[in-house]
């Protein structure tokens, strides 16, 4: 009796947890056919949107197209007439300019406009929609616009400055967007000629091609893969076969501002969560909390926690950075770098928490504080150290310099008093001894009849006779023999109506 009592037991209690789950697998089926149900009446309600929608949305587009068309021939026609201004000091001047390049259709003077502008950049943003919206075809513009340096760069020269255009070919992109959607729709039906969109399907698969040319996703440069994906998001050709290739460029560019929301735009919103934490794994903990924020993971992956362990992270990384050689030149450079790299994480980290308002959660006043503190530590490096007074100058008398080393020979002495004159028939003087500054050796001279023309002389007093500096004939000194002047040989110029040769001075 017991031993059935048991049986009886575990038989009711097994079919007891079938129709349990038979019950619940019931709920389950009518959920799915419920959400079936509501997606399939979504679906029809919008076709039949469309389908209603489609005559006054061809009929806009085609009265569109007749009105930019007659406006451009209206513009060539005063083309000529007209002289444009190259250069604009405004937003509205820039406009003007943007718009005549759009009614003309003249994609590569827009192009060339348009990269010479990039500190205008923010500007460019705003005025760059309304001037494509006077375009005939706004989306085969952009392509001719951009197709110099997109799929493949055609430029044959290159400069470092004008190297990196990605920046210009996003920004049309990016701006082609609110001009191609469809008034009533939206961005559901892109407002693309046929033609035109098989024209964008295939430079997204030229640039596919080109990736092993480029060495591979690993290699490829940042800002070629944001003008890709955004290329694929402007014109609606993402592939579905693709997905994986996408999102290893999304994560491989993941620093990028915009790289969250063309994540999710091209379809990668279910892997989210493996991305974000593939970006945690890599270090790339403030990328990370991008990304969680716009997908709204933000309960599963906190920001505070992950940017407080980039932080801990980046100083661990600056301090073993700053130990990794004992040769003081290359130490010194490996502790600055150590200092620029803990700059920047604080910098970010700060950003961020302004961004998302996590100031009550993650205090931001330390972090500032530190970071005033690395930075008046690079700028007292920066600060010029007094330069070694020269061994050569002379302040205490004023006097000359001494001569160079280069001219110190026996023949490279340059007197400051006048040099002895030639030879002469007249009587000599008594020899007066003249009395030389301390730094020099005492040297005796006679003083002729007649004063010598004047030689070079430094910062020293002029010859005693002042009048032989302008007269190639010397003055009589008084005490001398009369007689008539003596016919010198030339010397220097004088004599022969030339200006006086000077010796050149050793300073």
């Amino acid at each position: 009796m017991t031993s059935c009592t048991l049986l009886w037991k575990e038989l009711s209690d097994h079919f007891t947890s079938l129709e349990q789950n038979l019950q619940r697998k019931s709920e389950e089926l009518k959920q799915k056919f419920q959400t079936l149900n509501e997606k399939t009446q979504k679906s029809l309600d919008l076709l039949e949107k469309r389908e209603v929608t489609i005559d006054d949305t061809v009929e806009n587009a085609l009265s569109k197209v007749e009105e930019n068309k007659e406006a451009a021939l209206i513009a060539l026609e005063k083309s000529e007439e007209v002289e444009c201004v190259e250069e604009v000091d405004d937003s509205e001047g820039l406009c003007f300019k943007l718009k005549s390049f759009c009614t003309k259709m003249d994609s590569l003077g827009f192009w060339r406009f348009v990269i010479g502008k990039k500190k205008e950049i923010e500007v460019l943003r705003v005025q760059i929609p309304r001037a494509l919206a006077d375009c005939v075809d706004p989306a085969r513009f952009v392509l001719e616009a951009i197709s110099e340096v997109f799929p493949e760069d055609k430029r044959e020269e290159k400069t470092e400055r004008m190297n990196d255009l990605g920046w210009a070919c996003v920004l049309m992109l990016e701006s082609l967007i609110p001009v191609m959607v469809d008034p009533n729709l939206g961005k559901l039906r892109l407002l693309v000629t046929p033609k035109v969109k098989e024209r964008a399907k295939e430079i997204a698969e030229t640039w596919k091609r080109s990736l092993d040319l480029r060495g591979g996703i690993e290699n490829v440069k940042t800002p070629d893969v944001h003008t890709f994906l955004q290329h694929l998001v402007t014109f609606g050709i993402v592939k579905k076969e693709d997905v994986e290739l996408y999102r290893k460029l999304v994560v491989g560019s993941a620093w990028r501002k915009q790289m969250p929301k063309l994540a999710v735009s091209l379809g990668l919103g279910d892997d989210m969560e493996d991305m974000i934490q593939e970006l945690i794994n890599k270090g790339q903990h403030v990328d990370a909390v991008h990304f969680t924020y716009e997908v709204g993971l933000v309960d599963k992956f906190p920001p505070v926690p992950l940017l407080k362990t980039f932080l801990k992270d980046s100083k661990k990384a600056a301090s073993s950075a700053s130990f990794v050689t004992e040769d003081k030149k290359k130490s010194g450079r490996s502790v600055h770098l150590a200092g620029r790299k803990e700059q920047s994480a604080l910098r970010a980290v700060i950003k961020c928490i302004e961004e998302y308002k996590l100031e009550a959660e993650f205090p931001p006043e330390s972090l500032k504080k530190r970071l005033e503190q690395l930075e008046k530590v690079k700028s007292e490096k920066k600060k010029p150290t007094a330069a070694p007074a020269n061994k050569r100058t002379r302040a205490s008398n004023g006097g000359p310099m001494p001569p160079a080393k280069a001219g110190r020979s026996t023949n490279a002495y340059v007197s400051t008093f006048p040099a002895a004159p030639a030879v002469s028939t007249f009587p000599a003087a008594p020899v007066p001894t003249f009395i030389r500054s301390p730094s020099h050796t005492q040297y005796p001279a006679a003083v002729p009849a007649y004063p010598a023309p004047p030689t070079m002389y430094g910062s020293r007093s002029p010859p005693t006779n002042p009048y032989a500096a302008y007269s190639p004939e010397a003055a009589p000194i008084p005490g001398s023999y009369p007689g008539a002047p003596i016919t010198y040989s030339p010397y220097g110029g004088y004599g022969n109506g030339l200006a006086p040769a000077y010796q050149q001075a050793y300073y």
